[in-house]
């Protein structure tokens, strides 16, 4: 069965850390613990550390409101793996386009160490217990940090767009947040790829360039390609 996907726009996110105990973490711990056991042997970098996942969520005048949990790695790795079946949850994260100043977009190649190996998608991340402000989950936050950590630049010399386009693909949710660049993408990409050289471990392994859906590759999820292609359609 293939998932439905919708993509809209919403004005702000207003998300909130309401934690209760995840039913599927709990009924499954024994096989979440065997298979989090075989990955790890086979990415040794990969720790067990802790996640938040949105349980309720509502998209009305403009206002994207949801609540999240709190779980392990371990469970939400086992959950994804498993073709993310129905638990209760979504996989709600920030995601940042690139979008240099040529109109082409920057996407990250996962390193082979880290879960979505070979993966080719636009910086984003899980959200964490750091992620939390106040008894709110700040996807903005988020973003911000990973654009950081994965590329090396800060998001501040991006121009940010106001709202998020939001993308669902079944229990997958990708908030993007569009950063609009002043150079162009070789440019961008040459200081990407100089950061991620002189990492000791950098979490991509290199940069890709987009500049029509010609460049579409089974390595890009859905929620990529979908932003991506309404992104083209308008230039």
């Amino acid at each position: 069965m293939i998932d439905k996907i919708t993509m809209f726009r919403v004005d702000r996110l207003e998300l909130a850390f309401k934690p209760k105990p995840w039913a599927f973490a709990a009924e499954r711990r024994v096989e979440i613990e065997a298979y989090f056991a075989d990955l790890r042997r086979e990415k040794p970098a990969i720790w067990n550390g802790r996640v938040l996942l949105m349980y309720h969520q509502v998209a009305r005048d403009g206002v994207f409101s949801g609540d999240y949990l709190e779980t392990d790695y371990a469970s939400f790795s086992a959950w994804r793996a498993w073709g993310r079946p129905h638990a209760g949850v979504h996989d709600c994260f920030g995601a940042a386009a690139i979008i240099a100043a040529d109109g082409a977009c920057l996407l990250g190649v996962m390193g082979p160490q880290t879960f979505s190996a070979g993966e080719i998608y636009f910086p984003c991340g899980t959200p964490d217990p750091d992620d939390i402000a106040d008894g709110y989950v700040d996807l903005d936050f988020s973003v911000r940090r990973e654009v950081k950590e994965e590329t090396g630049i800060d998001a501040s010399e991006f121009t940010i767009e106001p709202g998020w386009i939001t993308v669902v693909e079944g229990a997958l949710i990708a908030q993007i947040k569009v950063l609009r660049a002043s150079l162009p993408a070789e440019v961008l990409a040459l200081r990407m790829r100089d950061y991620l050289s002189r990492e000791k471990n950098p979490e991509l392994s290199d940069i890709r360039i987009v500049r029509s859906p010609r460049e579409f590759t089974p390595a890009m999820p859905t929620f990529v390609t979908t932003f991506l292609a309404r992104h083209f359609a308008v230039l």
